[in-house]
């Protein structure tokens, strides 16, 4: 069982700790995500704003002062953490809306999610941390929970200034997810009330949009440097409703590729792309490099294809729908359900 050392956030720092601090450099950067396709979302850039409090705002103490520790399982191990933390730094991005959706605005975040339109106007206030965010970074915050991807850098040095929670991105579907998160935040009843709302919602447009596509297959495409992202069921831009939720078909060689493999996705050739396209395609450039999209959308084989002739081409947003937390799927199935709802 792993422990903190909470006096750290309450004394000057010694100079032994300010020499490991230095030394040690985080990466956030999710390495199976980013050989997917997500490590630009994160480092789009955003203005940081301040927010460094007193101690009096850490995690809610009894009436001895004493504040109270559960034990919660994460992606490697049992950790203690407080009961209801109160200065979460979230370094992951991708998970950031769950913590809001759930009530508990972190005090820091990655930029990406503050690029992430679904979420910028909830997360007034928060620190916004590059890429490269740094123990000295975290610890200007006070926090009492560090949230971090499994196997991220210098993990034990964040543990000298808070709990640490690791999360292996995508080993829970995002119900799941919601579910974890609410037992770490002694958030239980919010979580499962919005999966609730969530199931309730999905059962009442399900039947349209299956009606309203038949027999469609659909695609989730993303120009690239080297080609075309196929994406599947778990990798966002809405493939967890489309594919997962709606139970929508996608083309024979898209499901191979990018769903029967496990891997959500599939990068290929612009000369393929004929056989990954389906009757149905919802798209948006890569958010990892800067490469025209117009490669792909002004080429006669993307022109050429029967969605684009039949108009049934929509346009995702590479800074938000990259997200599947509850309140980007929330925007998401809006778009997804009115998109589907119109197809020709």
């Amino acid at each position: 069982m792993r422990h903190s050392n909470k006096s750290l956030v309450l004394i000057v720092f010694t100079l032994a700790l300010a020499m490991l601090l230095a030394a040690c450099g985080q990466s956030n950067n999710n390495s199976a995500r980013n050989s997917a396709a997500e490590a630009g979302s994160a480092a789009n850039a955003a203005a940081p704003a301040s927010t460094t409090e007193p101690a009096a705002a850490s995690a809610s103490a009894d009436s001895s002062g004493k504040v109270e520790m559960v034990t919660f399982q994460d992606s490697v191990g049992e950790v203690q953490v407080p009961k209801n933390p109160q200065r979460i730094v979230d370094t992951t991005a991708f998970y950031t809306g769950y913590f809001l959706e759930l009530g508990v605005k972190p005090v820091g975040v990655m930029e990406g999610a503050m690029d992430n339109p679904y979420l910028a106007d909830m997360l007034e206030g928060a620190e916004a941390f590059s890429n490269d965010v740094s123990p000295e970074n975290i610890l200007s915050l006070n926090p009492d929970l560090i949230i971090v991807y499994t196997g991220t850098e210098g993990i034990d040095k964040l543990e000298e200034i808070a709990p640490v929670v690791q999360i292996q991105y995508g080993s829970k579907n995002y119900k799941d997810q919601m579910i974890e998160f609410g037992k770490l935040t002694n958030k239980n009843d919010e979580a499962k009330a919005w999966v609730e709302q969530w199931e309730a919602k999905i059962a009442e447009l399900k039947p349209q949009v299956q009606a309203a596509v038949g027999n469609k297959t659909v695609s989730i495409l993303n120009p690239y440097a080297k080609g075309l992202y196929v994406f599947g069921h778990n990798y966002g831009r809405g493939g967890e409703i489309i594919y997962g939720e709606f139970g929508l078909k996608a083309p024979a060689e898209a499901q191979k590729e990018a769903i029967d493999s496990g891997t959500g996705w599939a990068s290929i050739s612009l000369e393929k792309l004929p056989d990954f396209a389906g009757d149905i395609i919802f798209t948006c450039p890569w958010s990892g490099d800067t490469t025209d999209p117009k490669i792909v959308y002004d080429n006669p084989l993307w022109k050429g294809l029967p969605a684009v002739k039949a108009g049934n081409v929509f346009q995702l947003n590479p800074k938000a729908d990259t997200y599947n937390d509850p309140i980007s799927l929330g925007k998401q199935l809006d778009f997804i359900t009115a998109s589907l709802l119109s197809v020709k």
